[in-house]
Parts: structure tokens; C-alpha cells; sequence
């Protein structure tokens, strides 16, 4: 049995998800498929809490657009009006309840986590219920079970929620496995799960794909495949490097490295649930399925060089933390790292000197970050400094460590476009290397380690590099 998540960005307009159904009428029978919200319907849910708590009188618009546009897709893809009623009425319910949220919102005056993220998985519940009963429609036997009620159990963090999955593969034997049939497609909702209290806690945005992992893990399936609308991992973004070539297998590291650097491919933790029990992982393009794609194992395959993709992220501001003595003081790192987790703000990683701590975090966290950090009373620094014009680069392949000379390759590359580095990073990561450049000048750095790393090798028909282990 397998695993199958299906994107929200192949959930996009009428034509598009009738070819997924027909791929799903192929290929889905007898396995679990787990689906995110139509494609933008996440967005319209969270956009509809601001509207309902500014005033009341924007909920009922909010109930109909949602419906309009979940209704304008049932009825191009279910012919069968007794099918397409049973939807309507499943989707009535649904808004009914969603409506009720909207008001209790605006009665509290409060977007609370509990209550965002319970409103914000109701996307994911209309697609699960759509394609079923689409599906039905086709001739295909089909059923979809609420995370909820089949006991996905997470640690009950709001907007970030880990999955239990000890827990969660206990219930899933009782609610989950007797409805699994060589005939039966079985849709589960992406996104969220529930506590032990019985609230609805979501994973983060992008995390249906973690979701299918947890599945994957506590179903014991053979495999987990995500579909989506490109056909892999590349050796880079395509829009920045045209040549960019297809990455057919890769370790889990090195996946996690990637997913890190929002590939937007995976979600960063669909790697941790899967690794676990050593399921593979297949990446698919939905508009061309015969196209081998990247599987994703235990075990990065040989290739003649190290390296498998140069990858970069925007997503990067830099808060600098100026003081004397930094490694000599006690108490320092810890307390600057506390008031930015205090603000609800994550580090993506600290890199330190003598006379500077310096804080990576998300683009839109730096001023927060740096408001917090302000209000450290004593200051136990000279003064902060923010860095918002920055990108982050990584090249990415197990062996790194093992083959002499791949940093003075990549550096040599850069200095060779004239391109300034800082902030490197080498070591904590067995299969990555990072560094920070100008941001203008992202473009200019991608294509010159990419030329470096795979247009000049294959040229020169060179094989691993000599000292590989």
C-alpha cells in the first residue's frame, strides 16, 4: 500500500483536477491518498477571519464565496447529480459550522491560535469530501476520513504541531486500516491533526506534506509519493539557471537540505516521520507521470561529484548583535536566543565571533526581532544591527565532508564573478555548505557555482573528484 499527497498546486482550475482524478482512477486504488485545500482556499479562510472581526456583516459573503467557488468545481467534475447533491450537503454542513466560527470570532473580538487553526483546516476537509464523491461519480469506489476522527494525534501546538506517532498508528488499525481495499481510494485530509484534548492543531503552512509522511510512517506504507506539478529536484531553480538538470535520487539529508532552502517540493519536515521507517519517497509531476522524477532513500546514490544542486532563499534577514567578549560572557547567547523565542520569532541559525552574535531569521521577523531584542533591560550589547539585503546559498550533496577541494571550487567560483562571501558555514551539516551574499548579486553566484559544478565537469568528463572516499 502507498501513500499519495496531492498539492494544492495541482488542485488549480477544473481541467486540472479532472486529469488528477483521472490519475487517481489509475493509479489510486487500494492506496490512501492525503490532499490539501483547493488551490488559494487556505488563503481566502485566513483573509475571512480578518474580515469577519472587523465586522460581522462580511460573514455571509465570506460562507458564499467559499461555497461558489467549491460548488463551480463539483459541477464540472460530478456528472451524477445524486452525487453532486450528496457534496452540496456535505458542504452545507461544513460552511455551517464554519460560519458559526466566524461569528464566535467576531463576538470574542479575538483570532485566537486555537481558533485559526481550526478555521484554517476547513479547506483541506471540502477537498477531501470533493474529490471523493468526484471520484464516486467515475465509477471508482472512494471514502474520506477526517484526521480527527481517525486519531491523528499531534502534541497540541497551535500552528506548529508535531505528530504522535505511536499514538496515531494505534488508532489508525482501529479507523483508519479497515476501510483500506484493493477497489477503495480513501482520501484523508492534509494540514492538521488533533490533540490528546481533542483540538484541532494544524502543522504549519505547506504541511500537508508532512501530514502525508505521518500517515505513511504510522500505515507502514511501501512507499510515499508526492505529486505535484514539476518533476523534481534540480540541480537548481530553473528560473535563475535554464540548464538545470533533474536530481533522479537523493538521501534523505540532502532532501532536508533542499526542502530547507523551500525547493517547493517538500515541506522541511515531511523528511523526519518517513526516515524513521526507511520509506522511500517519490516525487511525481501530475501533467507528465511517466517522467522518472527524484526518489528520495536512505542512501544518496554515487555520482561523479559530490555536489547534486545549488540551492539559495530571499527568506533571510540578519539580526547582528554587537558586544565585547561574546564567547567569553555566560549567559549571553542564551538570553538573546529567549527574547527572540519569547516574540514567537524562529532562528533559523546563529553563527558567533568574539564581537558579534549574529541571528538568522525569516525576512518578515526581523523587525519584530529586532523590536524584541530592544527590549532587553540591562543591554547586554553595544548595539543590533539589521541586514535585509542578503541571500543565503547552499551547495547541497552527501560527501561533502569527503572530498577535498569542493569549497575552494565554490569559493573560486564566486570570487572569480567578483561576488563578496560571508558568513560561512561548514561542518554542522554533513551534506551542505552555506553562505550569505548580496542579494543582487544571487543571480550572478547560483550561475557561476552551477557552471563550476556541472557544466564544466561533464565537458571535461571528469569523474568523482580523486580524493572521494
Amino acid at each position: 500500500m502507498r501513500v499519495i499527497k496531492i498539492g494544492g498546486g495541482c488542485l488549480h482550475g477544473k481541467e486540472t483536477i479532472a486529469q488528477i482524478l483521472d490519475l487517481v482512477a489509475v493509479h489510486g486504488k487500494g492506496q490512501v491518498i492525503v490532499v490539501s485545500a483547493l488551490n488559494g482556499i487556505t488563503n481566502s479562510l485566513i483573509e475571512g477571519m480578518d474580515l469577519a472581526l472587523k465586522d460581522e456583516e462580511n460573514i455571509p459573503a465570506i460562507i458564499s464565496r467559499l461555497k461558489n467557488k467549491h460548488m463551480l468545481v463539483a459541477r464540472h467534475l460530478i456528472a451524477c447529480k445524486t452525487k453532486q447533491q450528496a457534496f452540496a450537503r456535505d458542504l452545507a454542513k461544513a460552511l455551517n459550522r464554519l460560519e458559526r466560527l466566524y461569528y464566535g470570532l467576531n463576538f470574542t473580538r479575538e483570532i485566537s491560535p486555537r481558533m485559526r487553526d481550526i478555521i484554517s483546516s476547513f479547506g483541506e476537509r471540502f477537498s477531501a469530501a470533493l474529490l471523493a464523491f468526484a471520484l464516486e461519480c467515475r465509477g471508482c469506489k472512494a471514502v474520506y476520513r477526517l484526521p480527527h476522527k481517525i486519531g491523528l494525534i499531534t502534541d497540541g501546538k497551535f500552528g506548529d504541531a508535531t505528530a504522535l506517532l505511536s499514538k496515531t498508528a494505534d488508532h489508525f488499525k482501529k479507523h483508519l486500516k479497515p476501510v483500506i481495499a484493493p477497489d477503495t481510494v480513501v482520501f484523508v485530509p492534509g494540514f492538521f491533526g488533533v490533540s490528546a484534548e481533542g483540538d484541532i492543531t494544524t502543522f504549519g503552512r505547506g504541511g500537508s506534506d508532512y501530514s502525508a509522511a505521518v500517515v505513511a510512517a504510522a500505515l507502514d506504507a511501501q512507499s510515499l509519493e508526492i505529486w505535484k506539478d514539476v518533476d523534481g529536484f534540480l540541480s537548481a531553480d530553473p528560473r535563475m539557471v535554464p540548464g538545470a538538470s533533474l536530481i533522479p535520487t537523493l538521501s534523505y539529508e540532502e532532501a532536508a537540505e533542499l526542502a530547507y532552502f523551500g525547493a517547493a517540493i517538500l515541506h522541511p519536515r515531511t523528511i523526519e516521520p518517513v526516515r524513521k521507517k526507511k520509506i522511500p519517497i517519490a516525487i511525481k509531476n501530475t501533467l507528465h507521470p511517466d517522467i522518472q522524477g527524484s526518489v528520495i532513500t536512505m542512501e544518496s546514490s554515487r555520482c561523479r561529484m559530490a555536489v547534486k544542486s545549488v540551492a539559495h532563499t530571499t527568506d533571510i534577514g540578519i539580526l547582528k548583535v554587537h558586544a565585547s567578549g561574546v564567547g567569553a560572557r555566560q549567559g549571553i547567547l542564551g538570553l538573546v536566543a529567549n527574547r527572540i523565542a519569547e516574540a514567537g520569532i524562529n532562528i533559523k541559525s546563529v553563527v558567533t565571533s568574539q564581537t558579534c552574535i549574529s541571528l538568522l531569521l525569516a525576512s518578515q521577523d526581523l523587525e519584530a526581532g529586532h523590536m524584541a531584542l530592544k527590549t532587553l533591560d540591562p543591554k547586554p550589547y553595544q548595539r543590533i544591527e539589521k541586514v535585509d539585503n542578503a541571500a543565503l546559498i547552499a551547495i547541497v550533496g552527501d560527501g561533502l565532508l569527503q572530498c577535498k577541494g569542493i569549497a575552494a571550487r565554490c569559493f573560486s567560483a564566486v570570487a572569480k564573478a567578483d561576488v563578496c562571501i560571508e558568513m560561512i558555514s561548514f561542518g554542522p551539516s554533513k551534506a551542505a555548505l552555506y553562505f550569505l551574499v548580496p542579494k543582487n548579486e544571487l543571480a550572478t553566484t547560483v550561475n557561476a557555482i552551477h557552471t563550476t559544478f556541472f557544466q564544466e565537469d561533464v565537458a571535461e568528463g571528469q569523474p568523482c573528484h580523486e580524493t572521494c572516499s
